[in-house]
């Protein structure tokens, strides 16, 4: 799904922390900016005044004013009107300078957001290029149960009916914690990394069969429960009339391969489900093999290298 931003909403999420206030062009605060503009690498989402490739936010600090007031007047005003032009979502003066009152009106009469805050430049920055990177960036929903296993953000998926909800309640009751139920947010904030989020409608809920919604953190405490997590395992639940049990190397390396989530890999661990078979304990193991093979280690690599060297003893 595409996300997007007003300049109002933005106002309204930097306000505090940046102490923004409202200057000029109030009118403009509907003034909308999509994820499908920010594809390019130019011009960038939040930046200091730049006339060539205009930011998406156009911030003023003390160079760019004195800058402006060094033009002379017909160069100015042609400057201020190719600024307004852009559409940049919003303008901020930073340090409570003063604003110039040719471009408050230019903002005022194009609708264009002013803004004046007290920090720095530099601050205004990263504060801005954070939150819009992080509002606009991709994101998709995925059925499964998000835990924190270990420290490792891990996606419980399957078939409903499969046991991921019983799954989740008792690693739950074994110290790990619930990150979303049912439906996770995944959002790609870097090449490398997919963050996941709960809903607000189902934050700290669990559905299980039999019991109905359960409140996990009313039931176990505040530490049962994570705000979000990075994933990087994904544990699918399969039955075993689905697929056919494994054989050959599969026996020595098991199920695992990769799932495609937005722009990553993710590795992926298949558990059949079968009576006798206790999933908390192979979920937790699972997970242990993951970090594993993270550092470089793997079990099933190392006894077929074993073995080889077995026979070649054997042979000479």
């Amino acid at each position: 799904m595409n996300a997007s931003i007003s300049a109002g909403e933005l106002f309204e999420q930097q306000r505090e922390r940046l102490d923004l206030r409202w200057a000029a062009g109030q009118t403009g605060a509907t003034r909308v900016l999509e994820a499908v503009h920010t594809v390019a690498r130019r011009p960038s989402l939040a930046g200091y005044l730049n006339t060539i490739y205009p930011n998406k936010v156009q911030i003023l600090g003390t160079e760019e004013l004195a800058w402006l007031d060094s033009l002379d007047s017909r160069h100015r005003w042609e400057t201020i009107e190719k600024i307004i032009q852009f559409r940049p979502l919003a303008m901020v003066i930073s340090k409570n300078q003063p604003c110039p009152e040719d471009l408050r009106e230019a903002a005022e009469e194009s609708g264009t957001p002013l803004w004046i805050s007290p920090r720095r430049g530099h601050e205004l920055l990263n504060h801005l290029q954070y939150h819009l990177a992080r509002t606009l960036a991709p994101r998709v929903t995925l059925h499964g149960v998000f835990m924190e296993i270990y420290s490792i953000g891990v996606l419980i998926t399957g078939e409903s009916g499969s046991g991921k909800s019983e799954l989740a309640l008792e690693l739950v009751t074994r110290g790990h914690r619930l990150v979303a139920d049912d439906a996770p947010e995944f959002t790609q904030i870097a090449p490398d990394v997919l963050d996941g989020t709960c809903p607000d409608m189902l934050q700290d809920l669990l559905e299980v069969r039999g019991l109905g919604v359960l409140n996990i953190r009313e039931m176990f405490g505040d530490t049962a429960v994570k705000g979000n997590k990075y994933l990087r395992l994904v544990i699918h639940l399969t039955r075993p009339m689905a697929e056919p049990l494994p054989a050959g190397i599969e026996r020595l390396t098991g199920d695992s391969g990769t799932r495609r989530i937005l722009d990553l890999d993710v590795p992926t661990i298949t558990l059949p489900v079968m009576p006798g078979r206790n999933l908390a304990v192979l979920a937790e193991a699972a997970t242990r093999l993951h970090s594993l093979r993270m550092k470089g280690m793997d079990p099933a690599a190392a006894f077929i290298a074993r073995h080889s060297n077995f026979l070649e003893r054997g042979e000479t």
